[in-house]
């Protein structure tokens, strides 16, 4: 079930914590480096953000999937962060937090998002929801992300 993650809760800190380390390997891979830069991230930080967090949740409290967001102004939304668990992917939870954002957030005129270039799987994810890149930009040498929006 999608809902609302509590960053008051340190056991959700805690597993949104963990499950960000885990999709970061993946997508640090998927884009070609060779060496993975430490997340500078901690508990204390992420419990401080000022996102808004959504997870697909089991009955058993084990968190599947995230997704952040920040609204930039009152009709653009960026989605920061969209992670799955490694073990779950391809069972359209991805899809299912992407859709939940976009439902939730019906009154948001556009839509914002970065992906990994060469991350085919997210981009194609993305696209299917209507996302399209507008630029690309190298985040560090060898690491191209597009600037990718939706109009709502």
């Amino acid at each position: 079930m999608i809902s609302q993650i509590s960053l008051q809760d340190p056991d959700m800190v805690e597993q949104v914590w963990r499950l960000q380390h885990l999709a970061f390997r993946l997508e640090a891979q998927a884009v070609g480096l060779r060496q993975i830069p430490p997340l500078p991230e901690t508990f204390d930080s992420l419990s401080q953000s000022a996102e808004t967090f959504y997870g697909d949740i089991t009955e058993d409290g084990e968190l599947l999937g995230a997704i952040a967001v920040a609204e930039e102004s009152p009709d653009r939304l960026m989605i920061t962060r969209l992670m799955v668990q490694p073990d779950h992917l391809r069972e359209g939870i991805g899809s299912a937090l992407l859709r939940h954002v976009i439902e939730h957030h019906s009154h948001i005129k556009r839509f914002m998002v970065n992906a990994g270039t060469r991350n085919t799987p997210a981009i194609a994810l993305y696209q299917k929801f209507g996302f399209a890149p507008i630029e690309s930009y190298m985040a560090e040498p060898g690491v191209e992300l597009s600037l990718m929006q939706r109009d709502g």
